[in-house]
């Protein structure tokens, strides 16, 4: 329901629904499989590079998907609140709260029979409805309406997204049933980011003075620029794949008391690596005290800048001319530390973000300050500012 008071709106939703599982594309999968692979080959082929591999049915069969025979459909239940405010006739500012619930999600472990002898089957990956879920967020927007050349938008997020596991896919990460309860998995999610801050700006500069040839000279120039600010996302630190109760996976480590688990300092790529020595591996067969996703990577921004000239050359025919920075404040995003213990370069970043930052620059979070120059046509110059600011969309 939607009402109007005084230029406030409040609006609520709520909704339930079911979510489509991979199980049926089970179906579609294939038992046994024979794959062939080539390197540094000749074009065509010859015949007997081109002949298919050799299928056999007889065991061992490598991998095998089963579902829970009391397999239930996973269901999702989300509600929001919304509240805008008008401030004046071109502006607006809105508040919202998103609420979501995930039950009876599908999780998927990996059981191991050859570790117990049975040497037909490599893997077996049940998959039953142990995962849950749970998101709330708080958004606030920032909305400016084209109006004496400036026109705006800037989001703020205030998130927290929790889970048993993050995917339904087959993974070495998650706990087996046979090892422990899966309530010791519940955790951030891989994908929660905390706080995330977006902004697009564009202002068509004024031409200073009436005089024509300066008109000519400083008219019809544009400025666009796009910040975007996250917390950093969170990190599950694993140890050596074993095997156990017939089951294989990746434990987290044990916690050793009183040593400090991040270690800060100029050495360590992004200022800040994870300690080694603060970690040891839990029990054969255990799951360690260290929680899943207990430690954060980094946080990353951008800065983006563009600027732009109009040319109307006739009515119908126009020039644009469009220089572009990105991150042009040459600010380093890294990319999240290596997380396996068993890795000579574990806690330190190994990579740069390499284009987390997407909405602006997709290549460009992970590099140096960049920079282009283009000049383009434009068959319609009249039609050309609104083009260019139905681009700017609504952060997510």
């Amino acid at each position: 329901m939607d009402e109007s008071i005084d230029d406030t709106f409040v609006s609520l939703g709520a909704g339930h629904g079911d979510v489509p599982t991979t199980v049926q594309a089970m179906k579609a999968g294939a038992v046994f499989t024979s794959l062939k692979l080539f390197s540094d080959i000749p074009f065509p082929l010859r015949p007997l590079d081109a002949a298919p591999p050799v299928l056999t049915t007889n065991p061992p069969v490598e991998d095998l998907i089963v579902a829970d025979p009391d397999l239930k459909l996973p269901r999702t239940y989300q509600w929001n609140i919304a509240v805008e405010q008008s401030l004046g006739s071109s502006q607006s500012l809105s508040l919202t709260y998103v609420g979501a619930l995930g039950r009876d999600l599908l999780r998927q472990t990996a059981l191991n029979p050859a570790a117990g002898g049975n040497s037909n089957v490599v893997y077996v990956c049940p998959i039953d409805n142990t995962a849950t879920s749970d998101y709330n967020a708080l958004q606030v927007k920032f909305q400016r309406r084209l109006s004496r050349g400036l026109q705006a938008l800037a989001s703020y997020r205030f998130s927290h997204s929790i889970d048993i596991s993050s995917t339904d896919a087959i993974n070495y990460v998650t706990t087996p049933d046979a090892v422990s309860n899966p309530n010791i998995d519940r955790g951030d999610s891989d994908f929660d980011i905390r706080h995330s801050f977006t902004a697009g700006v564009t202002y068509d500069l004024p031409a200073p003075g009436s005089d024509k040839v300066v008109h000519a000279i400083l008219g019809d120039w544009s400025l666009d620029s796009f910040v975007m600010a996250r917390s950093a996302p969170p990190v599950d630190i694993i140890g050596a794949q074993i095997f156990a109760s017939g089951a294989t996976f990746m434990p987290r480590p044990n916690v050793v008391p009183g040593v400090p688990l991040v270690l800060y300092g100029s050495q360590y790529p992004g200022g800040k690596g994870f300690n080694p020595a603060a970690f040891r591996a839990p029990p054969t067969g255990e799951q360690g005290d260290l929680g899943r996703n207990v430690l954060r990577a980094f946080r990353a921004t951008q800065a983006d800048v563009a600027l732009q000239r109009q040319f109307h050359l006739t009515e119908q025919v126009g020039l644009r001319f469009r220089a572009e920075f990105f991150n042009i404040l040459n600010h380093p995003n890294f990319g999240s530390p290596t997380n396996t213990l068993t890795s000579p370069l574990f806690g330190q970043s190994t990579q740069m973000l390499a284009g987390f930052l997407g909405l602006a620059a997709p290549t460009a979070a992970s590099t140096p300050s960049t920079k282009s120059v283009a000049l383009a046509p434009s068959s319609s110059p009249s039609n050309s500012n609104s083009e260019r600011r139905a681009s700017f969309i609504e952060p997510a």
